[in-house]
């Protein structure tokens, strides 16, 4: 992951589809799409490895 990430929640941007969906930062399960099911997290043991883009971080 080269961005830094501050947030807890980020918004991440589906690379399939273009749905934009809130997410936890450092997400325990993989997080998937709700439009199209694409996989737009996956869990690290730390912070996600995140499939989209993430497009901002959300307090």
């Amino acid at each position: 992951m080269a961005e830094k990430i501050k947030s807890s929640f980020v918004k991440v941007k589906c690379d399939d589809c273009g749905n934009e969906q809130i997410t936890f930062a450092r997400a325990a399960s993989a997080v998937d799409c709700h439009i199209c099911g694409a996989r737009l997290a996956e869990p690290t043991g730390g912070y996600s490895s995140f499939k989209g883009e993430i497009i901002e971080e959300v307090e």
